[in-house]
C-alpha cells in the first residue's frame, strides 16, 4: 500500500531525527501531517561498548529508531543500510534519495545542515545534507533525470520546503513547548546512544508547566524544550 507523506525526514543515522527535530516532527503529526523517515546509515559504529558487534548493534539501533518514530507519530521508516562513517554523496546515493522523494512526494523535506563551519561535525551529516539537497534539486524535479524511475511509475516531484536542522545560520524557529515531552521520550528510546538518561528528565517534567527543574539539571535546556531552529529554504524554482 502506498504512503504519501506531507513531510519526509532524511537523516544520516538512527537518532538524528529525534535530537535535531523531534519536537517539530511531533508537532507536525499532531496537526495531522503524515511523516515518513529515511535513515541513510545503519549506525553500526555508534558505540563505546568493546563487546558490541556491528551486526547486533544494527538490529538494536533499527529497533530503537522504530520505537522513537512511533512515539512521534511517524508513519513509515525506511532504512537504506549504508555503513556508519561511510556515507558518500555519490550518484548511487542520490538516486536512492530521488526514489524515496518521488515515492513519498513530500511538501517538506527535513535533513541536516551540511554547512557547519569551524566546529566538530560528523562527516556523514555533511554528506547526507548535500546528497539530499542535490536529490531535491534538480534530480527529483527533472523528468530526464533517472528515466528508469519514471518507467517504474515514479514521476518527478517538486519539493516545496526544505528545513535544515542544527543549522549554521538559523532563520526559522518552531515552538516545541507543547511537544517537548514527546521529543524527550523519543530520544529516550535510543538507549544504546545514551538516550535513557532522558528518563529522569521526563519524570521531572511530567505534569509540570514550570521547566525550572529541568533547566537546573541541564543548563542547555533551551535547545531541547523551548524551540527548534532550522534554516528554511523556500523551493520556488
Amino acid at each position: 500500500m502506498s504512503f504519501k507523506a506531507d513531510v519526509l525526514v532524511i537523516m544520516p543515522h538512527p537518532d538524528d531525527a529525534e535530537f535535531g527535530a523531534g519536537g517539530t516532527i511531533a508537532k507536525m503529526t499532531a496537526e495531522g501531517k503524515k511523516v515518513a523517515y529515511v535513515v541513510c546509515t545503519n549506525g553500526d559504529k555508534g558505540t563505546s561498548d568493546r563487546n558490541m558487534i556491528p551486526s547486533e548493534l544494527i538490529k538494536i539501533r533499527e529497533e530503537e529508531q522504530r520505537q522513537a518514530a512511533a512515539v512521534l507519530g511517524v508513519g513509515r521508516v525506511v532504512f537504506l543500510g549504508k555503513p556508519d562513517q561511510g556515507l558518500e554523496n555519490t550518484p548511487e546515493l542520490r538516486k536512492e534519495l530521488v526514489r524515496q522523494i518521488r515515492t513519498f512526494k513530500p511538501f517538506t523535506v527535513i535533513t541536516t545542515d551540511p554547512y557547519q563551519r569551524y566546529m566538530w561535525w560528523h562527516r556523514d551529516h555533511r554528506q547526507c545534507g548535500e546528497a539530499v539537497m542535490d536529490a531535491i534539486f534538480p534530480y527529483s524535479r527533472d523528468h530526464l533525470a533517472y528515466p528508469d524511475l519514471i518507467a517504474e511509475g515514479l514521476e518527478p516531484h517538486k519539493v516545496s520546503e526544505l528545513l535544515l536542522s542544527n543549522p549554521q545560520e538559523p532563520n526559522y524557529e518552531v515552538d516545541i513547548s507543547q511537544t517537548a515531552i514527546l521529543k524527550l521520550k523519543s530520544i529516550s528510546c535510543h538507549k544504546s546512544q545514551g538516550g535513557g538518561r532522558m528518563d529522569e528528565v521526563i519524570s521531572a517534567l511530567s505534569g509540570k508547566s514550570d521547566i525550572s527543574t529541568y533547566t537546573e539539571m541541564y543548563p542547555d535546556a533551551e535547545k531541547y524544550i523551548r524551540t527548534e531552529s532550522f534554516h528554511r529554504v523556500d523551493m520556488w524554482w
